[in-house]
């Protein structure tokens, strides 16, 4: 069992928390006024912040992160009336978590997945979806692919794309959302690799 802290209340928290907690983990969550309580003696945090102001954040909880895995799932966009991510508001939230959270270890997943609750259930998209793995620390990589497995996601779906710097790549993701959802309607989704 591990012990897991979910910063947000939005979707993605609503899927996350549920599925972690069936699977045997310890879960809490972590919302605007309760964030530094939540993070303080978590061994594995997830970042569901909005990524327009997940930086600034967790910057303000470099204490209580430290030490810990930080799954990075939030896309550094700013989100339009749409609903749909409007620009890029980092050049690679990921890095620049790593960089102001030095004595925190940052792996980017699950944010090429959508809507939220596909995170918990990959097996039911017809394809086999595929989530990846950025970052520098290979026992934190190790740590976050066991949570995916424990939310279903077999190790095959999961691809490593090496350090924290490749996470610029499925945090790009973000902005074809849109474009496929003009082209495919409202369904559910993810990048799937062909091998």
């Amino acid at each position: 069992m591990t012990m897991i802290t979910v910063l947000g209340a939005g979707n993605v928290a609503r899927a996350l928390v549920p599925a972690l907690t069936a699977a045997g983990h310890e879960v809490r969550t972590g919302t605007r006024d309760t964030l530094a309580a939540a993070a303080t003696g978590a061994e594995v945090v997830v970042n569901a912040l909005p990524g327009a102001v997940a930086l600034d954040v967790l910057r303000g909880l470099a204490a209580q992160l430290a030490g810990a895995v930080l799954v990075d799932v939030a896309n550094p966009v700013e989100i339009g009336p749409d609903g749909f991510a409007a620009r890029r508001v980092h050049d690679n939230l990921a890095a620049e978590l790593q960089r102001a959270l030095p004595r925190t270890r940052v792996v980017k997943a699950l944010n090429t997945v959508g809507p939220a609750p596909l995170m918990a259930a990959p097996a039911s998209l017809g394809t086999p979806p595929s989530t990846f793995l950025c970052g520098d620390d290979p026992a934190a990589k190790g740590v976050v692919a066991t949570l995916l497995g424990d939310l279903g996601w077999r190790p095959e779906w999961i691809v490593d794309l090496g350090g924290v710097a490749n996470a610029w790549w499925p945090e790009s993701f973000a902005l074809m959302v849109r474009p496929l959802v003009a082209a495919l309607g409202p369904v559910p989704f993810a990048l799937s690799v062909a091998r």
